[in-house]
């Protein structure tokens, strides 16, 4: 059986999505998964183990300017790629005209099918075009996570029951390096070697209204540091960097990461510590990669896109120690609230 994704962007998205890969490989071992994502996303895709091609796209790009002939060029190259294979089941887990129109362009099998959701969950954006196009339109309950509604489209589409929607059974599949292979991505020797003693602070976000106040990041730091932690401060833009820098300054032992693609920061937060990061596609990085993580939000959105994970794949059944939590507080939490959370999530190793 082969069976097409349709998630394109953005970050948070397509990490909330990567579990249905686990799902449909547990349920349906033979099955070949292709995925179409942007490009800009495509390395994590690229990263989740079960997919079999990622099929890269640029759409945000090229709407931009759509008659231009580059662009007109790569859409034809990724039409061409997109229609090499017939797919028995082409599923749009975004639900945007973008998505259909992608969707509708693929190609099916003699007995194959288009599915897509039927409604708009809440805190979530959708257009009626995906359901045009699907020859199967599904119903998803409204209230819902985005990493369980993808999962139920999926297992709906595909005829499979799910083993519940216990943390246990949900698991995204990405692979990073190993810890000795970071030597290019730290600047200085000892913070090579105390990488597994590193937290990364994902301060960064394209709101502003989702920031967490630069003051609150040192003082945590500070208690990470009495904790025998350092940080380490990642960063996409100038903006990011300045903020980076002025955090790493009055930290001590603090570190600022060169600029780093998705691949590097894959590796880099996987051999780390944990993460402490606002509502952020980094922060969802975490979660997918099962850190001990803390998740800052200023609106009470945590339901729908928060960790879903409270507790580790990889701990005990009977373990009820939370790996990953979310803190939320208007204006915004306070340090106490993110350090005990962060306590939480570390239990055996937190100095309290």
């Amino acid at each position: 059986m082969k069976i097409l994704i349709v998630k394109l962007s953005s970050l948070g998205d397509v990490l909330h999505t990567l579990p249905v890969v686990h799902d449909i490989k547990k349920t349906l071992p033979d099955t070949q998964i292709d995925w179409v994502v942007e490009r800009s996303f495509a390395d994590v895709v690229k990263r989740c183990q079960g997919v079999n091609k990622v099929i890269s796209c640029e759409l945000r790009k090229w709407r931009k300017a759509p008659f231009n002939q580059e662009t007109k060029n790569a859409w034809h190259v990724f039409k061409a790629d997109l229609q090499l294979e017939k797919y028995d089941a082409v599923i749009d887990l975004q639900g945007l005209t973008k998505s259909a129109v992608v969707a509708w362009l693929a190609q099916l099998s003699p007995t194959g099918k288009r599915f897509a959701m039927a409604n708009r969950t809440e805190g979530s954006s959708y257009e009626a075009p995906t359901r045009w196009v699907a020859d199967v339109a599904i119903r998803i309950e409204p209230h819902i996570h985005a990493v369980q509604r993808a999962r139920d489209l999926c297992a709906k589409a595909l005829n499979y029951e799910m083993n519940g929607t216990h943390q246990k059974n949900i698991k995204s599949g990405l692979t990073t390096v190993s810890f000795s292979s970071l030597a290019g991505v730290f600047i200085d020797d000892n913070a090579i070697t105390n990488i597994a003693k590193t937290v990364i602070f994902a301060h960064g976000s394209s709101r502003e209204d989702k920031l967490w106040p630069i003051a609150h990041w040192v003082e945590l730091g500070r208690r990470l540091h009495e904790a025998g932690l350092r940080v380490a401060l990642v960063h996409g833009n100038d903006e990011e960097e300045s903020r980076s820098q002025s955090i790493a300054q009055q930290l001590p032992n603090a570190h600022v990461l060169p600029r780093l693609g998705l691949d590097a920061l894959l590796d880099a937060l996987g051999c780390s510590a944990g993460v402490v990061g606002v509502d952020s596609g980094l922060s969802h990085m975490a979660v997918a990669l099962n850190l001990p993580h803390v998740q800052i939000y200023n609106f009470d959105t945590a339901w729908r896109t928060g960790p879903f994970l409270s507790s580790s794949s990889s701990l005990s059944s009977s373990s009820t120690e939370p790996r990953q939590l979310s803190v939320y507080a208007k204006p915004t939490p306070n340090v106490d609230d993110v350090w005990h959370a962060w306590q939480a999530v570390n239990a055996e190793k937190a100095t309290k």
